[in-house]
């Protein structure tokens, strides 16, 4: 908490010292891009910070944001939209219906590019600093730390939209100018960026910073790597980004699976990128928190009484329920559903699934009851902060709860991936990398592991987490995987359609 108590104060003196203003979390629409146009002095090296700081404040989306998460990742067979409510296009996009004058859409792309403008910003600034400062390894870092950050938001826009314009600086008007970039050689640009980081990051795990406790290290910039090389298929650069992780012996998964998505998971051995959220301790004032009230049931009886609720438009899905029922799983299941008695009903009119485990319950392992309710039959269990681990005071939905990014967990089966694909690998084996997943989910170790094994064992991971399952199946072309429960995916609707708003600011996306 103290750790986080300093990055939270941070935000605020940069609040105060650059004039930045938080935003209403509820808002549907974000700001216009805009970029720094504050008179600076920049002799002043000690505020050489102030920048970075900024830039962060925008990853862990304190302001809006809310919503980016959701539309990035609801398409795939491991989680279905909720009940449409008033949300309605939410729902047409899971199933694979888009609309390019939703909302939603329009909001994910002025966000993150918004966050790319700022840190382009950042890294003009700094190296403005740069040149009064005596620590220039230090304004390397922080300009490597921006880079980073700016990576992460174009890997999550492009493997959405695919083909997009980069903003090569933090005058938003360029975007009327540059040409479009493939999602290809978006991804190589990615991994370019992360080979200028690396060298300029500390070597230890975000939690270990004791000057932005949770800020990005050289290993957050290996796995960011990693993952863009994942989507061009250059698996030795994959194994090679991992390896670089895993041979580090700096990470180690979470022993509780269950309570990594908790308050214990809070800058946590395990995270190599988070969003943090802050009540500061304190059960009433200041509260930064994301919006989880977005993945909550509708109706509950909470153990704490008196607790909020939640939305219902996000639960994991039946098929990825049963695929997990199938292979015994008890540890990472219980974790990710809430589920109702509706819910459980409803498995059970399947005559293989007619007799489930008697630790099945729509009460959960803190004791919170979820009651039937008529958007969803389930909750995930991943955007779940039990009620007794509230401060006494708070009652929002999940509120002090951190969001994880990239977990070390992915690292792994990543590696497995990339061996099982042909790469050669300094960590350790395919099978010794799955099984130290596995192992914390408390499944029997496997002697040798196929890619088949490797995709399953991602599909039971990372369910829930950043669209991971549908991009994984389109990557490898199993899109039947992704015509289920109703719906039907084709190829054509890999990528959304540009919102229109921005189609109506920027020519190159008429072309």
């Amino acid at each position: 908490m103290k750790a986080y108590k300093y990055l939270i104060s941070s935000i605020l003196t940069l609040f105060f010292l650059v004039g930045i203003t938080g935003c209403d979390k509820y808002l549907n629409e974000p700001p216009e891009n805009t970029s720094f146009t504050q008179q600076t002095d920049y002799t002043k090296s000690e505020n050489m910070k102030l920048p970075l700081i900024g830039l962060y404040e925008k990853q862990n989306m304190v302001d809006l944001g809310w919503s980016d998460f959701p539309l990035i990742s609801v398409r795939g067979d491991d989680v279905n939209a909720g009940g449409s409510g008033d949300q309605q296009d939410f729902s047409e996009t899971d199933k694979y219906n888009y609309n390019k004058d939703y909302w939603m859409y329009n909001a994910l792309w002025q966000d993150y590019y918004s966050y790319m403008i700022t840190a382009n910003s950042a890294m003009e600034q700094i190296d403005l600093y740069k040149e009064y400062s005596p620590d220039k390894a230090l304004a390397e870092q922080y300009k490597a730390e921006a880079k980073v950050l700016k990576a992460w938001w174009m890997f999550q826009l492009s493997r959405v939209w695919g083909n997009l314009p980069i903003p090569p600086s933090s005058d938003p008007t360029d975007l009327l100018t540059v040409p479009l970039t493939s999602k290809d050689d978006i991804m190589k640009a990615i991994s370019g960026w992360m080979d200028e980081a690396i060298p300029n990051l500390p070597a230890i795990r975000p939690n270990e910073r004791a000057d932005l406790p949770g800020g990005v290290t050289k290993y957050t910039a290996y796995a960011i790597k990693a993952l863009a090389n994942l989507e061009l298929k250059q698996y030795q650069a994959v194994a090679d980004a991992a390896g670089e992780i895993i041979n580090s012996s700096r990470f180690s998964l979470e022993p509780d699976f269950y309570q990594l998505f908790k308050i214990k998971g809070k800058l946590n051995n395990e995270n190599l990128m988070e969003m943090q959220y802050s009540d500061l301790g304190q059960g009433s004032g200041d509260n930064y928190y994301y919006l989880f009230s977005f993945f909550g049931p509708q109706g509950w009886t909470p153990k704490v009484e008196g607790s909020a609720d939640g939305w219902g438009f996000w639960e994991p899905s039946i098929k990825w329920i049963k695929f997990m029922l199938d292979r015994g799983e008890y540890i990472r299941l219980q974790t990710s559903v809430l589920f109702t008695d509706r819910g459980i009903a409803e498995i059970k009119k399947d005559p293989n699934y007619a007799t489930l485990p008697s630790w099945i319950s729509n009460i959960t392992p803190s004791g919170d009851k979820i009651n039937d309710f008529a958007r969803e039959m389930f909750c995930s269990g991943k955007h779940y902060l039990p009620t007794d681990q509230l401060t006494p005071g708070r009652v929002t939905y999940g509120t002090n709860k951190n969001f994880q990014c990239i977990r070390y967990a992915e690292v792994l089966l990543m590696y497995a991936e990339a061996l099982t694909q042909g790469a050669s690998g300094t960590a350790g084996s395919a099978a010794q990398a799955v099984n130290i997943v596995r192992a914390r989910a408390g499944l029997p170790l496997l002697s040798g592991v196929t890619l088949d094994q490797v995709m399953d064992e991602k599909f039971a991971e990372l369910a829930m987490e950043w669209g991971t399952r549908f991009f994984d199946m389109v990557r490898l072309g199993r899109i039947n995987e992704l015509s289920y429960e109703g719906r039907t995916f084709t190829t054509d609707k890999t990528f959304l359609p540009y919102p229109q708003n921005q189609v109506d600011q920027l020519p190159i996306l008429r072309k």
